[in-house]
């Protein structure tokens, strides 16, 4: 029985019978699906011509054929060929036209060549790291379409008043937590060089992941007066108080922290450390020593902690010696992190989004292998950013799990500076 109070689904445009009869005659026929000449090109010709037919009857006031239209003052005038690339292929059209020369079509603009979707398609694969040439080679693989090197540069252009606009985007007042990250790519200018891109992800008071920024920095290390460039845009696009910032022993950045935000905490990221101990380590080995490591970071206090290291050295060593001098090494930056309350810390270790962020930006940067400028790094990480999670709407964050009793630790602990509803 039908629930009244529901809508009733709305009937697809092609329905199964419509559309088996359109593949049995393609079949038939020889007709490929995709292609210059394929069932889908010439249905989005057939449909495109229709509708531009219907456009200029709505312009000239009456049907095509119509003695209405003797003496009207304007006729149809035969048809213009015009080749446009759809995300079907390349369909060539026959735009009709009128003899007043008034007629503007909407659906396919005189001086367009390329449907919008057929655009999105070219970003789409530049966001996966792809490229131009191979985006070249799949446009004429799959879809039978030869494009230029320049029309990719310029398509893909399109997004950068959008990174810019994002990357100046007004950010919350206070941000509990903000992890910087840097991943290495090569830039080709004059000669290639790796460089540094740094990427700030904040949690928000809401628990929303978010990645702030991301800021390419020089081949010879940065400086104090690099970050404060840096940590004073943050600043000045709103974010007024961090409780903790995470990061990975980055030369002079604490010192420019203290002096942008001074009661800031910064604290050595536990997920670079995971990070960089497994770095050492064959992958096979890679479950036993994240859960030994875990014991460490979980300890209760400072005391636990050493115990639970001294014991995982016990295990370890002698295989892997780097491992345990690496934590040796950072300890005293690592030790602050065993102050906080044990929601703070999950906050602080949970690597989900960190880990998948910088999967995507490595896997895109590594499929690139080299980049011609600053700006092309930028962008195409910006894409990638902008796939793995929509950060162009506001307030758009994957949420960390547990966020209200971590958020009451949060305003216990650093009582008076995260804001109350």
């Amino acid at each position: 029985m039908t629930n009244d109070s529901q809508p009733a689904a709305e009937e697809p445009l092609v329905d199964d019978e419509l559309a088996d009869q359109l593949l049995a005659k393609a079949e038939a026929e020889g007709v490929e699906l995709l292609g210059l000449d394929g069932l889908l090109s010439q249905v989005t010709k057939a449909v495109l011509e229709r509708a531009l037919d219907e456009e200029l009857t709505e312009h000239l006031g009456y049907e095509k054929h119509d003695p209405a239209g003797r003496g009207s003052g304007n006729s149809r005038n035969g048809t213009t060929s015009k080749r446009l690339l759809t995300e079907a292929g390349a369909v060539e059209l026959e735009v009709p036209r009128d003899r007043g020369g008034s007629f503007e079509p909407k659906i396919v603009r005189k001086g367009q060549s390329r449907l919008d979707g057929f655009n999105d398609r070219i970003v789409a694969l530049y966001a996966r790291g792809m490229t131009t040439r191979d985006i070249r080679a799949h446009l004429r693989e799959i879809y039978g379409v030869e494009v230029s090197p320049d029309l990719i540069s310029r398509v893909t252009d399109g997004v950068l008043d959008e990174l810019t606009e994002w990357q100046s985007r007004p950010l919350d007042a206070v941000f509990p937590v903000v992890f910087i990250d840097a991943l290495m790519v090569k830039i080709r200018d004059g000669v290639v060089a790796n460089r540094p891109v740094y990427v700030a992800i904040g949690i928000d008071c809401e628990g929303a992941k978010q990645v702030l920024g991301m800021w390419v920095g020089a081949s010879t290390g940065e400086s104090a007066k690099f970050w404060m460039s840096v940590l004073s845009e943050l600043r000045n696009r709103g974010v007024k108080d961090v409780c903790i910032l995470c990061c990975d022993g980055l030369s002079g950045l604490p010192d420019a922290v203290t002096t942008i935000w001074p009661n800031t905490t910064v604290q050595l990221c536990v997920v670079h450390l995971i990070r960089a101990s497994l770095r050492y380590a064959s992958r096979k080995y890679w479950p036993a020593l994240a859960k030994d490591l875990r014991v460490i970071y979980t300890a209760t206090d400072e005391t636990a902690a050493e115990a639970a290291l001294d014991v995982f050295a016990e295990a370890w060593e002698q295989r892997y010696p780097a491992i345990v001098r690496l934590w040796r090494t950072h300890w005293s930056e690592f030790v602050p992190f065993l102050a906080f309350p044990p929601e703070v810390r999950r906050v602080i270790y949970t690597t989900n989004l960190i880990e998948s962020l910088n999967s995507r930006l490595r896997k895109v940067v590594r499929n690139r292998g080299q980049f011609p400028s600053e700006q092309a790094v930028l962008k195409v990480l910006y894409l990638a950013v902008r796939n793995l999670e929509d950060y162009r709407r506001p307030n758009v964050g994957i949420r960390s799990s547990g966020w209200k009793k971590a958020l009451q630790s949060f305003t216990m602990y650093f009582e008076g500076r995260i804001p109350t509803p």
